[in-house]
């Protein structure tokens, strides 16, 4: 098990969420409408990552970001992200541009450390 936990919010209708779970991460799905009582029962605190799938729950990324500063604000939706919300998204992707395996796959590797930009591990003997 990789012993992260996401977030998701919104329908999620590309499957996200199962792409994350069969990645062996734990996934919890926030009840909407989104409130810091909602998003802390859902387990922001221990949250890496909270994705937004509708983009008409994005005030979810500010509440996010209020209540657990550290967490990766995501959205996953081929509509405009509003502008209020643009502040606090670390990442905004189009799933018409890419698929949804490439993205759970790369947030894994980011939260984990083994993302774009770090460096392998070097062999010792």
């Amino acid at each position: 098990m990789s012993g992260l936990t996401m977030l998701v919010v919104g329908d999620d209708p590309h499957g996200l969420g199962e792409e994350l779970e069969a990645l062996d991460v734990t996934i919890t799905r926030v009840a909407v409408p989104v409130t810091g009582e909602t998003m802390t029962d859902a387990g922001l605190a221990d949250a890496a990552v909270v994705v937004v799938t509708e983009m008409s729950e994005a005030a979810a990324l500010a509440v996010a970001k209020e209540h657990n500063p550290a967490v990766r604000a995501v959205t996953y939706s081929g509509r405009s992200l509003p502008a209020y919300a643009a502040r606090v998204t670390d990442l905004a992707v189009d799933p018409d541009l890419v698929p949804v395996g490439v993205v759970a796959e790369e947030l894994v590797a980011e939260a984990t450390g083994e993302g774009v930009g770090t460096a392998p591990e070097e062999a010792t003997d």
